[in-house]
């Protein structure tokens, strides 16, 4: 079985795959001074309560944004899973091209993201991901990356609204009964709702001039469905995108990987 670890600035999200079905998946909180050992505790504890065991695990695979939470994940695939761990960017390449000047530098959750879309949905493409951040990331229609948009991310602005202005409270995004805020709480809502709405329709009609064509939009992160029911732009949404491209990356390099087990033995 295949174990696929997507670490994010916020969330660290594992999900547990029998060839290509989906078992299990849980999230974590992402803590940078997490030990192979607290990983292990956590994620053997939820695995058993899909019912396997860790000796059904005999792959890992990893995409991560935490640079520190790679080296705690490697050891922890190693010494209870006895396994080597692949991470995404480093042991295996990205396996598509990128038209940026200096390729590196992208995030991996966006390649894996483009990776997984591009499975499943006809290029051009358009990928939204609401995560820590919102970031718009473009695939051509020969499957080349061509790089994006990076915003703030929803949370992230709410946070900043409640920490920077002392008479304003945490809210819920959601969409208020009607744009013109009757309270500071729907006042906020309204602007961090329609606020987004706004955002995310004017940088996709103008990622689209600039492209110079259609482009099919996808949406994908734990805000994608709230933000898809008002957002005609948005096509098509899979919460499940990056685990997709985590798991197309690893069936396209399964012959490398199984060759650098043999190696190691």
């Amino acid at each position: 079985m295949l174990l696929a670890v997507d670490v994010g600035n916020t969330n660290t999200v594992f999900a547990l795959y029998r060839e290509t079905e989906q078992v299990g998946q849980w999230r974590l909180s992402t803590n940078r001074e997490r030990t192979a050992e607290e990983y292990a505790a956590l994620l053997l504890q939820l695995i058993g309560l899909a019912g396997v065991g860790r000796e059904d695990v005999n792959g890992v695979i990893i995409a991560s944004v935490v640079p520190q939470a790679v080296m705690p994940l490697r050891w922890m695939s190693r010494d209870y899973f006895g396994c080597r761990a692949f991470v995404v960017g480093e042991d295996l390449e990205y396996p598509m091209e990128i038209r940026l000047a200096n390729p590196r530098e992208v995030g991996a959750d966006r390649i894996v993201n483009a990776v997984g879309a591009l499975g499943r949905y006809a290029p051009p493409l358009v990928i939204l991901d609401f995560g820590t951040a919102t970031t718009f990331d473009v695939v051509d229609a020969e499957g080349r990356y061509c790089g994006g948009v990076i915003a703030p991310g929803i949370n992230l602005s709410l946070e900043a609204l409640h920490r920077a202005a002392a008479k304003l409270p945490r809210v819920a995004v959601q969409p208020p009964p009607e744009v013109i805020g009757t309270s500071t709480v729907t006042a906020m809502q309204s602007g961090i709702y329609w606020g987004y709405v706004g955002l995310i329709e004017g940088l996709v009609q103008r990622i689209r001039e600039a492209f110079g064509g259609p482009m099919t939009v996808v949406a994908t992160g734990g805000l994608a469905p709230l933000f898809a029911a008002h957002c005609e732009v948005i096509e098509h949404v899979d919460r499940d995108l990056t685990m997709a491209g985590l798991l197309e990356i690893y069936t396209r390099y399964r012959s490398v990987i199984r060759a650098a087990k043999e190696s190691a033995r």
